[in-house]
């Protein structure tokens, strides 16, 4: 489903790429089993729920789409280790019950390059959903990167390959859709990124800020909810881990000092909440929750 409301006067819509599974380790790295279980119940195969989330919104420089979701471009083997039924277009329904379709996106933001932020960003062109050539999905778009991220995806080691996966950037460069950019960027009035390293060397975060109301949408730099109320909760998935926690830090102190909604990228239950004094510090308190198990791209439009 797409959430939507307003941060000022801006108009903004988390929207859903879907529910996937993958062991609970990779999102909380070095904590036991035994403390993360008391925050999402994994199964039997140590997999648990997490979400793919993208912001929308609709700026003075048209409608901006940060962050794609995996897309379609999926082998059935990879759809079935990641939990993944056969439906394609999962975030273009979302698009559409926001209101909008592909050709509408005026300007598509990548985080960081990973292959669960970026797939969507392209799509096989074959009717069928087949593999074949390869297009923009969105595409009247301007699509935006980081250098220094394009060239950890150009150039990756052994650790990265797997998420780097180059149809989902290179035929954007090709047919030169993909702008490089490099440090925090102004997109519109009130839209702003601001490099938040730790994930990766230079993943960025998105602010929308209007009449005294601040949204933060946190990609990667705290990606559950847990990660920002517990700084030493790193992802295994982090290149640069010491680099995140300190990251976490300022971010947590820019976010309770604006009171700024902030939004979770993979968090299987809380989709959206805001910093309050905790009996040991800031905690989230949520103010939008889902079931850990359910789909919101199968649900409708919520307000």
């Amino acid at each position: 489903m797409a959430y939507t409301f307003t941060i000022g006067s801006i108009r903004c819509h988390i929207l859903s790429d879907g529910k996937t599974l993958s062991d609970g380790g990779g999102f909380f790295g070095l904590i036991p089993r035994a403390m993360w279980q008391e925050v999402i119940q994994p199964d039997a195969q140590n997999l648990i729920p997490w979400e793919s989330r993208a912001l929308l919104i609709e700026s003075d420089a048209g409608l901006i789409l940060v962050d794609t979701g995996n897309g379609d471009k999926l082998t059935p083997k990879v759809r079935q280790r990641m939990g993944l039924d056969a439906r394609n277009l999962r975030l273009v329904g979302d698009l559409a019950r926001a209101g909008y379709q592909p050709e509408d996106v005026d300007i598509v933001l990548f985080t960081h390059f990973h292959g669960d932020h970026i797939g969507g960003g392209t799509r096989w062109a074959s009717a069928d959903g087949q593999p074949g050539p390869v297009v923009p999905t969105f595409p009247r778009a301007r699509y935006l990167g980081q250098r220094i991220e394009l060239a950890d995806a150009m150039f990756p080691n052994e650790r990265t390959a797997a998420t780097y996966v180059a149809d989902n950037f290179k035929p954007l460069l090709d047919n030169g859709q993909l702008t490089i950019t490099d440090g925090p960027q102004r997109l519109a009035r009130g839209v702003r990124t601001d490099i938040a390293p730790g994930h990766t060397a230079y993943i960025q975060t998105v602010w929308v800020e209007d009449g005294g109301e601040s949204l933060l949408f946190l990609t990667d730099a705290a990606s559950w909810a847990v990660h920002l109320e517990r700084l030493a909760w790193v992802p295994s998935y982090d290149v640069f881990p010491m680099t995140s926690i300190e990251t976490k830090r300022r971010l947590r102190q820019e976010a309770h000092a604006r009171d700024a909604l902030l939004v979770f990228q993979h968090d299987a239950q809380v989709v959206a909440g805001r910093l309050v004094p905790g009996q040991r510090g800031l905690v989230v308190q949520p103010t939008i929750v889902e079931d850990a198990h359910f789909d919101a791209t199968r649900d409708e439009v919520r307000e």
